[in-house]
């Protein structure tokens, strides 16, 4: 089983540095990997040689724990995704999770703020330092491009063009797409140019060390600014996203429009913001509809 072990190493070396996966991404498949190979150990398994019993088998493993449908997708996809990678190292000759399904999943709304909140949210940032300025420009430039967290941090100087005002943004799998910003972003983005945080650095967001800001310095710093504020709504670095799409949609922007701003590879991954509009539709015609 070392070999295993040794070849799930290569896989996420491979995600890093070849497909340029996100951090998280590949910690997520580091511990679905991890949690396949502790059981194809367990059970004698040959990894290379695994059948449809033993996929069987995990697959009542996995229900036993009690676990979601979406995670349950996850891991199959993970491992999918990894014996796809021995396929095609010429390691295996066949990949038996081709064939199979992904469990049905739960359909769940993505969360999102209203206007109301969005704006009780940026009056709340104190703009009279340099660290209020940066936390601004932050959630600006979240609702602005709908960027994920993982994009956002990784925005460069040289990827903004000012005149435009549009920033080029590497996404999953290394997928280049363009972002827009508007008024509102550009003027605390200017501000923000003027401080402390804008000198000699080849990224635009810093933390307060001056380094490059990580995943957990941006939820920190999005905790802080809304935890004294009376939000029906859970706010997370996603939850901006699911914001800027669904606007988007609310005011008009038609789903393929959403689809590349977001940088969904797939249409039926934007189609779930069409049910939060939808919602919003029915919602208004009830309200507006007296019979």
């Amino acid at each position: 089983m070392k070999n295993m072990e040794l070849e799930i190493v290569k896989y996420l070396e491979y995600l890093d540095k070849e497909l340029n996966f996100s951090k998280n991404t590949i910690d997520s498949y580091r511990k679905d990997l991890a949690d396949f190979f502790c059981f194809v150990n367990r059970q004698g398994i040959d990894y290379l040689s695994i059948n449809r019993y033993d996929v069987r088998e995990y697959l009542k493993y996995l229900d036993e724990l009690k676990l979601k449908n979406s995670t349950i997708a996850r891991r199959i996809s993970a491992i999918r995704s990894f014996y796809n990678y021995l396929l095609s190292m010429g390691i295996i000759s066949n990949n038996i999770f081709n064939s199979i399904r992904n469990p049905k999943l739960e359909k769940k709304l993505p969360n999102y703020l209203s206007y109301e909140e969005l704006g009780d949210i940026l009056d709340s940032i104190d703009i009279s330092t340099p660290t209020g300025i940066r936390n601004r420009l932050l959630i600006e430039m979240f609702y602005a491009t709908g960027c994920r967290v993982s994009e956002l941090i990784n925005i460069k100087m040289s990827d903004i063009n000012f005149t435009n005002k549009s920033i080029r943004i590497m996404g999953k799998g290394s997928k280049e797409r363009i972002v827009y910003y508007g008024d509102y972003a550009q003027i605390y983005l200017n501000m923000y140019l003027e401080t402390e945080f804008n000198k000699d650095s080849k990224y635009l967001f810093l933390n307060d060390k001056k380094d490059a800001m990580s995943v957990q310095d941006v939820e920190v710093i999005i905790r802080y600014i809304v935890k004294d504020l009376a939000l029906k709504t859970h706010v997370t670095p996603h939850t901006l996203r699911h914001t800027f799409a669904t606007h988007l949609l609310n005011n008009g922007a038609d789903i393929k429009s959403v689809q590349e701003l977001l940088g969904h590879a797939s249409l039926n991954t934007t189609g779930i913001y069409t049910h939060v509009s939808n919602e919003r539709l029915k919602e208004v015609y009830l309200k507006t509809f007296n019979r």
